[in-house]
């Protein structure tokens, strides 16, 4: 059976690939260290309507284990073009009903616009590389598989 969980945790990157709920709380106080002056954290939820349709829950499908190497690659690399003191990837994979969070994404910076810059470029490349899939299941009981942003 292939893995449902990914972890890698150090002093400066989180990354976790998790059926478990998101705390946010936790990725924020992560991301607090005197170096930074700049902590962007971005909650990606499910929300209740989507084009019109009524939404009851998002439901995420994962190779974990290559969505968890994506995702420090993705931490690496952000460190690379920001001066990223911490970072955290966090994403939920398994059934994400209305208003909970299935991503949690935030760099901790010296300087806000960094911070901004790392954070935006984080969600977006996830949902563009990441192999993680998202099908929404609506309100009438019909089901759609969702296209990443390439």
């Amino acid at each position: 059976m292939a893995a449902r969980t990914f972890l890698r945790r150090t002093d400066t990157t989180w990354v976790q690939v998790t059926p478990e709920v998101l705390d946010t709380a936790a990725a924020d106080a992560f991301l607090r260290t005197g170096q930074a002056g700049g902590v962007v954290l971005f909650v990606g939820i499910t929300r209740r309507f989507t084009h019109g349709r009524e939404t009851v829950k998002l439901s995420y499908d994962a190779y974990v284990p290559m969505a968890g190497q994506e995702m420090r690659r993705l931490a690496s690399e952000a460190a690379q073009r920001w001066p990223v003191h911490r970072a955290c990837l966090l994403h939920r994979v398994g059934a994400v009903p209305v208003a909970e969070a299935s991503v949690v994404l935030g760099v901790a910076c010296a300087h806000r616009a960094a911070a901004f810059a790392a954070c935006r470029w984080l969600i977006d490349t996830l949902k563009a590389q990441v192999p993680i899939w998202k099908q929404e299941t609506y309100a009438d009981g019909s089901t759609e598989w969702v296209e990443g942003q390439g």
